[in-house]
């Protein structure tokens, strides 16, 4: 029995959760989020509104989520996790018929005073269903191609739905983000070898019909392939992003220009600089070394959580955190990838600073979950 679990006994049931909740994973969310308030702040010409002050709320409500999603026992969340995955495909669906614009995709869907973005909830459902799915099936079938068709097309049927919005960035995290429970769940990793191999071969095959008769591709697609690898053929049509991304990067060298003196921001040359290219900002003004620090930050969140799948002896909750910190992952590797002109541009915000609602709160649900599992791997009374 361990030094907390022996001071803990004689505890109010509430109170002895409150002790288990992984305080270093919570110190090391406040402090990321901060750089979003931060940078925010600086993007208004320093004013809380209209940006830095709503992020400040989401994120205590964010906060506020993770402690109650936190205190409820693991067996819940797997009980649920079946008719959570139905519902956000119907609500996916419901988003064909009902929802509404914004960025060009209609991906958001208006209940009363609400406004709900239910991709975003497809995120979490997925890995909950599939983590749950491998929690149930025998460790025997785990890499049979019939247990395996059925988690793919777990992952897969709210990716394709999400893909007909258009939102490509969603899709590939909902597809990605399925991928990595199911290769935490042990599937073997042959299946995973032919899938790159298939698409790379897929690949090869668009880039080799330019200009036959064949051509797979319309022109202007494939002059955007072109404009992504070399940004500077259309300056000021598909490369702008890009272009003025890397302008900003670039000019912020070692230690940046300072706080709030960041010109492409403040003088709008960068796009979306709220969202989707808050990292230039924050690289502009604060250099290699500000960047570097919120990477080191997201790391040590990696860390913190992959600790917790370690150690717990549930295989639900392992898989879940997998998934968890997965998606975590592939939100802030390909939104740094996307601005530093490593990927294409597909809309994917940065984690907890990019400005945004609907991402935030299922993102710090998500994080709940990883408290669920760390609390109740001490085997505290449900």
């Amino acid at each position: 029995m361990s030094y907390l679990e022996y001071n803990t006994k004689s505890m109010p049931r509430g109170l002895a959760k409150v002790l288990y909740l992984n305080w270093p994973l919570v110190a090391l969310l406040i402090a990321v989020a901060f750089y979003g308030f931060l940078m925010l702040y600086s993007i208004a010409g320093g004013n809380l509104q209209p940006w830095a002050e709503p992020q400040a709320r989401r994120f205590a409500f964010g906060v506020a989520i993770m402690f109650a999603v936190g205190f409820v026992p693991l067996w819940f969340w797997r009980s649920i996790a079946g008719v959570a995955y139905v519902i956000s495909i119907l609500l996916l669906l419901g988003v064909e018929f009902f929802g509404t614009m914004g960025m060009g995709a209609q991906r958001w869907l208006v209940i009363g005073p609400f406004r709900l973005q239910p991709s975003e909830l497809a995120k979490i459902t997925t890995i909950l269903a599939l983590a749950a799915y491998f929690d149930w099936l025998d460790l025997k079938k785990v890499s049979h191609p019939v247990w395996v068709i059925g988690a793919a097309a777990i992952a897969l049927i709210p990716a394709l739905l999400v893909l007909r919005q258009p939102d490509l960035g969603t899709a590939l995290l909902l597809a990605l983000g399925g991928g990595v429970v199911i290769f935490a769940a042990g599937v073997h990793w042959g299946y995973f070898a032919a899938l790159i191999s298939a698409g790379v071969a897929g690949v090869v095959t668009v880039m080799s019909s330019r200009g036959t008769e064949w051509q797979i591709l319309k022109d202007y697609q494939f002059r955007r392939i072109d404009s992504f690898l070399d940004p500077s053929l259309d300056p000021l049509g598909a490369g702008y992003h890009i272009n003025q991304s890397m302008i900003a990067l670039g000019s912020g060298g070692w230690s940046g220009r300072g706080f709030m003196e960041g010109t492409q921001a403040r003088l709008n040359f960068l796009p979306e600089k709220h969202t989707d290219f808050i990292f230039t900002t924050l690289a502009e003004e604060f250099g290699f070394i500000g960047a570097s620090s919120l990477l080191v930050l997201y790391l040590l969140i990696l860390g913190v959580c992959m600790l917790t799948a370690l150690r717990t002896t549930n295989r639900f909750a392992g898989l879940l955190v997998m998934g968890v910190i997965g998606n975590f992952f592939l939100y802030f590797a390909v939104n740094m990838a996307m601005v530093m002109g490593l990927a294409p541009v597909v809309g994917v915000p940065l984690p907890l600073v990019s400005y945004g609602g609907s991402a935030m709160v299922v993102l710090m649900f998500g994080f709940g979950l990883v408290q669920s599992a760390h609390i109740h791997r001490a085997r505290l009374p449900s």
